[in-house]
């Protein structure tokens, strides 16, 4: 929508945002090297600090954030990194494998779905308003990449738990609020617990023109889900054979019905969201071949170089 249809509707977007909250409830592109990106950074001590400002959604689009389902494992024929089909409702061969897996009753089968679970990410345009580490970044509008704990914060305030505390759409240039993000290490891991959203105001006390040259700036979030940035059912199972080294496993229909015995650990629930669930059709037992540890080679080092910078920014 334009700025001033923004301005104009500004509340009702914000009970349209907390309908699709609902919708999320019950239902990767890489950044690495992308510039449109912003990332934290910790400082001498292992901590973080940054304040942002999450931004509407871009013009002509509905949500402010999108939403992605990755997949990132080794195996003896080197690594799977791909976008999941399940981001857009489809079938996805790893999440198949992973329920023959789960269902087998085995616990060996269960911790090789672990870890091949998927990995979940959000990307929403955000405005920086503090960056100590790196104040060039101060005043730019960039993607921010961020996981589950930071997208409960946002719920948080949009649906907060206790009776006094007034729901607010962070998402808002007018009655949003900005987002202190404070990043500690604990148990190796980057930790996000501390973050929390400032008291409501306009961003940066900017007038109307001011803003709506930041909002001219915020990229396209459909484009992360879009059709081209995923390969077919077909060039993901023959990616997944060659990284298992296995023969090629049955494809399995499945239903969209919720099985919460089917740990997701990316979201904390069952692996199957409604949209891969268990089949009620007997599935055939998976195939299981020893795993020998083989010398890695420079590309496999890079691919774990890869999937470490992932992991830090996993929460």
């Amino acid at each position: 929508m334009s700025f001033a249809a923004l301005k104009k509707n500004s509340n009702s977007s914000f009970e349209k945002l907390t309908r699709e909250l609902e919708k999320v409830a019950s239902s990767q592109q890489s950044s690495s090297n992308d510039d449109r990106f912003w990332k934290p950074e910790l400082d001498k001590s292992s901590n973080g600090y940054a304040v942002i400002r999450f931004l509407p959604a871009p013009d002509g689009e509905d949500l402010p954030w999108a939403k992605l389902f990755s997949h990132a494992f080794q195996g003896p024929g080197g690594w799977y990194i791909e976008n999941s089909l399940t981001t857009i409702n489809k079938s996805d061969p790893v999440g198949e494998m992973n329920r023959e897996l789960w269902n087998s009753g085995r616990d060996s089968d269960k911790e090789i779905a672990r870890k091949q679970k998927r990995k979940l990410s959000y990307y929403s345009n955000i405005y920086v308003v503090r960056d100590p580490l790196h104040p060039e970044n101060e005043g730019k509008v960039f993607l921010f990449k961020f996981g589950k704990k930071i997208y409960d914060k946002i719920i948080g305030a949009m649906q907060p738990e206790f009776e006094d505390e007034t729901p607010i759409n962070p998402f808002d240039f007018w009655q949003g609020a900005d987002f202190k993000l404070k990043i500690k290490k604990v148990a190796g891991y980057w930790n996000y617990d501390s973050s929390e959203f400032a008291s409501v105001s306009t961003l940066g006390d900017f007038d109307d023109d001011q803003l709506e040259e930041v909002y001219s700036k915020t990229n396209s979030l459909v484009a992360f889900t879009e059709q081209s940035n995923f390969k077919t059912y077909e060039e993901l199972q023959k990616r997944l054979t060659t990284v298992l080294n296995t023969k090629k496993q049955p494809r399995v229909d499945v239903e969209t019905e919720e099985n919460e015995s089917f740990e997701d650990m990316s979201e904390g629930r069952g692996f199957n969201s409604p949209d891969i669930t268990a089949s009620r059709a007997p599935v055939s037992e998976p195939v299981r071949e020893e795993i020998k540890p083989r010398e890695s080679s420079k590309d496999e080092e890079d691919a774990l170089s890869f999937f470490a910078n992932l992991a830090e920014f996993d929460d």
